[in-house]
């Protein structure tokens, strides 16, 4: 009693006495920790805060010096509306006035090139994301009809479309939606990073054409991506000629 008596105070905010505080607190600067007060010493500006504070405006992840990586991490040229502050918990997002999802129909593709050397990769990590992150309420084959939606846990309200019937759904707009969150969806713009978002897009996109992502779709799709380059060139050259 006599030891333990000491270490009491009055005080809640107080730990009392410590044998060892470094073994409570470590010396190093924590991300989620309240410094409000140290050992005794109380910081009134900095309590009930954690130290972790908000990147500046437009803040990018280094992701290397690949130049088509860079462009795609680059912040959102199309942002959902104030809107969705509230519905959707988006405190600190930088958002229009208006939603701008409509804007992404024509003027948003898939900066994550498909490629015949990729393609299986690409949708491989796609069902990864997939099975982890849109699967219990889109359903293992996009029909829908997960295991949440089943359980009834959403009630009336867990109506999810087939991505089959979803055939005009563009890229841009698959993407807005899994990044600022759509409907009763939540954003995942702070659980993915847009190479994961993008990526999710191409396994999506399964759902919505059989054909997708087959080697015949793909090789076609470069050859005439090919055929325009080199018709170009070769125009080019006979100007230059």
């Amino acid at each position: 009693v006599i030891f333990l008596l000491p270490s009491c105070e009055s005080d809640p905010d107080s730990p009392g006495k410590e044998f060892m505080p470094d073994m409570y607190r470590s010396p190093a600067i924590e991300a989620y920790v309240d410094y409000g007060e140290i050992r005794g010493r109380e910081n009134k500006e900095l309590k009930s805060k954690l130290s972790a504070r908000q990147t500046p405006k437009y803040t990018i992840p280094f992701v290397g010096t690949d130049e088509v990586l860079v462009k795609m991490m680059m912040p959102n040229r199309y942002k959902a509306g104030m809107a969705w502050r509230e519905s959707h918990g988006l405190y600190g997002w930088d958002l229009s006035e208006e939603s701008e999802y409509e804007m992404t129909r024509n003027n948003t593709v898939n900066p994550y090139t498909m490629t015949t050397e990729n393609a299986d990769r690409i949708l491989s990590e796609g069902k990864t994301l997939y099975t982890s992150m849109c699967m219990h309420c889109h359903g293992e084959k996009g029909d829908g009809n997960g295991p949440m939606i089943q359980s009834g846990a959403y009630g009336d309200l867990g109506v999810v479309p087939a991505y089959k019937s979803l055939d005009t759904l563009s890229e841009g707009k698959i993407f807005h939606s899994i990044y600022y969150g759509k409907g009763y969806m939540g954003a995942h713009g702070s659980l993915l990073n847009k190479k994961e978002i993008w990526t999710l897009v191409h396994y999506v996109r399964q759902f919505q054409f059989d054909d997708y992502g087959k080697e015949e779709e793909v090789v076609e799709e470069d050859s005439e991506e090919l055929g325009e380059a080199t018709e170009s060139l070769e125009t080019e050259e006979g100007d230059t000629k």
